[in-house]
C-alpha cells in the first residue's frame, strides 16, 4: 500500500483567512477547507476553524507528517500570527514537535494562478510573476517558473514602487501576472505589464498543500524553534493578537 502524507495548511497574511487538510500535490483538493474574514479577525478564528477540520476529517494533530503555513510576505500581523499557531500546534502534537514547513506566500500566489490557469485548459505559461499590494504604496513581487505542475523560485521576494514594476518583472510572452496588483495600482504599472496575461488572486491553504508534498520531498520542512515568518520589510514587537494566537495554541494543544 502506497502511504499518502497528511497536511493542515493555512494562510492569514491578507485579509482573508484561508485553511485546509489534505495530503496535498497538485492533483488533489483539500479534504476540508475554510475561507473566512482574517485580518485582526483571524487569531481568534483560526485555531477553532483548524480543530474543525481536523475533526471532520478523523485526523489528530499528532498524526499529520507537516504543518504548513504561509511565512510571508505580507501583513505583519498575520504572518506572526500564522508562525505562533504553528509553533504551538507542532510543539503541542508531540513532544519532539511536528515538522514544519514555511512557504512563501507568493510562492503560493504563483501555484493558484497556475492552478487556475489549468483548469480552464489553457496553456501553462513560461514564467508566473506573483505580485501582491504591500501597501505603503509598494508590492512585494517573485518570479516563478513553471515546469508541467511545478513551480521552481526564479528570484527571492522583494518590494518595490507599482511604477517599478517592469524592473523586476520581465513583460515577454509567455508571462503571465498573478496576485492583486492589477486591480489595486491599475494604471501606474507599465503598459506592458498591463497587457499580459492576468489571474487575479491571493495565497490559499489550497495551493499551499498542493506544494507541500514537493517542498517536503526538497527537505524545506523545519522544527517548530526553527519556523519564522518572512517580512522583506523589517518591523519588531509583538503585537496583542500574536500573544492571544500563541496563547489559543498552547490551550488547543493541552485540550
Amino acid at each position: 500500500m502506497v502511504s499518502v502524507s497528511r497536511f493542515l495548511a493555512f494562510d492569514t497574511s491578507t485579509d482573508t483567512l484561508s485553511v485546509a487538510v489534505g495530503v496535498g500535490g497538485p492533483h488533489n483538493a483539500p479534504l476540508a477547507a475554510f475561507t473566512g474574514v482574517g485580518g485582526a479577525q483571524a487569531s481568534a478564528t483560526l485555531i477553532p476553524q483548524i480543530q474543525a477540520l481536523l475533526a471532520q476529517v478523523g485526523w489528530r494533530l499528532d498524526e499529520l507528517d507537516a504543518i504548513v503555513f504561509g511565512r510571508g510576505p505580507g501583513a505583519f500581523t498575520g504572518v506572526r500570527t500564522a508562525c505562533a499557531v504553528a509553533q504551538g500546534l507542532a510543539f503541542a502534537a508531540r513532544p519532539q514537535g511536528l515538522p514544519v514547513l514555511p512557504l512563501d506566500t507568493l510562492w503560493a500566489v504563483a501555484e493558484e494562478a497556475r492552478a487556475a490557469l489549468a483548469a480552464d485548459g489553457q496553456t501553462a505559461p513560461h514564467t508566473i510573476a506573483a505580485v501582491l499590494d504591500a501597501r505603503m504604496d509598494e508590492v512585494y513581487v517573485a518570479n516563478y517558473t513553471v515546469n508541467a505542475d511545478a513551480l521552481k523560485p526564479l528570484d527571492a521576494p522583494r518590494l518595490c514602487r507599482p511604477d517599478d514594476l517592469h524592473l523586476a518583472v520581465s513583460p515577454v510572452a509567455g508571462t503571465v501576472l498573478a496576485g492583486n496588483a492589477a486591480a489595486v495600482y491599475g494604471e501606474r504599472l507599465d503598459a506592458a505589464l498591463r497587457a499580459l496575461p492576468q489571474v487575479p488572486c491571493l495565497p490559499t491553504a489550497a495551493a499551499l498543500l498542493r506544494l507541500a508534498p514537493a517542498a517536503l520531498a526538497q527537505g524545506l520542512a523545519v522544527g517548530a524553534a526553527e519556523a519564522q515568518p518572512l517580512y522583506v520589510r523589517d518591523k519588531v514587537a509583538q503585537t496583542t493578537a500574536e500573544r492571544e494566537a500563541i496563547k489559543l495554541a498552547q490551550a488547543a494543544g493541552s485540550a
